[in-house]
């Protein structure tokens, strides 16, 4: 089975965050490639590409500053089969990762991605969106996943796509600044 390689490179506006590969993206060695996964159209509808993108053209994302990881890099039928020490081991790897590449924003697709890389339980409620930090780079937004199998309409899973869209063109400062006194 082809490894599904991580989409890195300096200078990257957003690194978007999957659980890990699915089967169909293992077999083709690219991320996403689901027939029923929106990832690309998301990107292209919110304005993050300038085209819809094929699975096999995940290397390209870095011309649009964009980036793609896993907190696991296994490649299973789906998130569900995922061990607990594996997403920790991701976890540690993910933060390696954002440190070495300094992307502005880290996109995680999906909230337990998010829970898993913060070390909070299961229980922890997480809102869409911008997360608040003690850091302010780089920014921490946890989006819908964009498989078919996430019950959340498109416009919703869109509208996230365009947030982190508009927070890679105009920047966001997490905090307010304290005023000089």
């Amino acid at each position: 089975m082809p490894e599904v390689k991580d989409v890195l490179a300096p200078n990257l506006n957003v690194l978007f965050v999957g659980y890990n590969p699915g089967v169909k993206s293992g077999m083709m060695g690219h991320h996403f490639a689901g027939p029923g996964n929106l990832f690309w159209s998301l990107l292209v509808d919110s304005g993050l590409t300038g085209h819809r993108l094929r699975p096999e053209q995940d290397q390209e994302l870095p011309v649009w500053h964009l980036g793609i990881t896993n907190i696991v890099e296994r490649v299973t039928p789906g998130s569900e089969d995922l061990f607990l020490a594996e997403l920790k081991a991701g976890a540690l790897q993910l933060q390696k990762k954002i440190r070495h590449w300094e992307p502005k924003i880290v996109a995680f697709l999906g909230k337990d991605i998010y829970r898993n890389f913060a070390g909070l339980p299961r229980s922890t409620m997480i809102p869409w969106g911008l997360q608040m930090q003690r850091v302010t780079t780089p920014l921490y937004f946890v989006a819908p996943n964009p498989s078919r199998r996430s019950t959340l309409p498109y416009e919703v899973r869109l509208r996230y796509f365009r947030e982190i869209k508009n927070l890679a063109d105009w920047g966001v400062e997490p905090y307010p600044k304290s005023s000089p006194e």
